[in-house]
C-alpha cells in the first residue's frame, strides 16, 4: 500500500527537511522547509479569500509542517507553493498563485524582509542541513471535533492568525493553537477527501461535492473579520 493511501500514523507524522540559516541586517533567520519540493500542494489568491489544494501525500507533509510551526518558536517555516503543477479544474484568470511562510509571533518578523531572505535561501550557494522532524501524536488535535473558538476574547485570539502578503507570498503570524488548528483542518481533508474522490459525484473545484475545510471560519466573531478566509480542499494526485 502506497503512502497516499496509508491510513494516519505515527509516520505520517514524521517529514524530512531542510534547515537553513540566512542573517540579514543584524539577525539571524532559521528557516525550515521541505527536504523535497511539493508537488501536489498549491496556494493561490483568489478572489476576496486564499485556496489551498493538496493531495494525502503532500497534504500530510504540510500538514506536519504546520505542527512543527507550531513547536518552532525560533524558526520560520517556508512552503514554496508557488511553481506546483496546476490543479485540474482551477486556475481562472486573476487567480494569484503564493508561497507560504508560517512565522511564530515571538519572532517579529517584518513582511517586507522576507523577499531578501527568500533571496538567499534559494541562492545557490546557500547552505542546508538535511533531516527527519518527527512530531508527537498529541501535538494534532481531534480532526473529527468542530471547530470551537473559545468564548473567551483573551483565549480566542491565540487562535488568531495575522495576515501579510509581500512578494507573492502569504505570511501568517501566529502561535502554537493558531498553527495546530490550521493543520487539524488539513489533515481532516487529507482523511475525508480519498473516499469522497472515489465517488462519481466528486468535483475537484465545486462547494457541493468537494471535501474542503475553513481553517478559521473569521466570520464567527468581529475580532476575526480582519482578513479573508483560508480554506483547504483535496484533490486527487494530479499530472506531475
Amino acid at each position: 500500500m502506497t503512502a497516499s493511501r496509508a491510513p494516519l500514523t505515527r509516520d505520517s507524522l514524521r517529514v524530512k527537511i531542510a534547515v537553513q540559516r540566512v542573517r540579514l541586517a543584524g539577525t539571524e533567520y532559521r528557516v525550515i522547509r521541505p527536504a523535497r519540493p511539493l508537488k501536489n500542494g498549491s496556494l493561490h489568491k483568489a478572489g476576496g479569500h486564499y485556496e489551498m489544494y493538496v493531495d494525502r501525500t503532500d497534504g500530510r507533509r504540510i500538514g506536519t509542517l504546520w505542527l512543527l510551526a507550531a513547536r518552532s518558536p525560533r524558526s520560520l517555516v517556508y512552503l514554496p507553493m508557488r511553481t506546483a503543477p496546476a490543479v485540474p479544474g482551477f486556475g481562472a484568470e486573476g487567480e494569484q498563485p503564493l508561497d507560504l511562510v508560517l512565522v511564530p509571533r515571538a519572532m517579529q518578523l517584518r513582511p517586507s524582509r522576507w523577499n531578501r531572505i527568500r533571496e538567499r535561501l534559494n541562492a545557490g550557494n546557500a547552505a542546508r542541513e538535511l533531516r527527519t522532524a518527527s512530531v508527537p501524536e498529541r501535538d494534532l488535535p481531534d480532526i473529527e471535533a468542530d471547530d470551537i473558538i473559545p468564548d473567551n476574547p483573551k483565549e480566542a485570539k491565540k487562535f488568531v492568525l495575522r495576515k501579510d502578503v509581500y512578494a507573492e507570498t502569504l505570511l501568517l503570524t501566529g502561535g502554537t493553537a493558531g498553527f495546530r488548528e490550521g493543520a487539524k483542518a488539513i489533515f481532516a481533508v487529507t482523511k475525508d477527501g480519498p473516499p469522497a474522490a472515489a465517488t462519481g459525484f466528486y468535483q475537484p473545484v465545486g462547494c457541493n461535492y468537494h471535501t474542503c475545510r475553513a481553517i478559521y471560519d473569521w466570520d464567527t466573531t468581529p475580532d476575526f473579520r480582519d482578513w479573508e478566509q483560508l480554506h483547504v480542499a483535496f484533490c486527487p494526485q494530479w499530472s506531475r
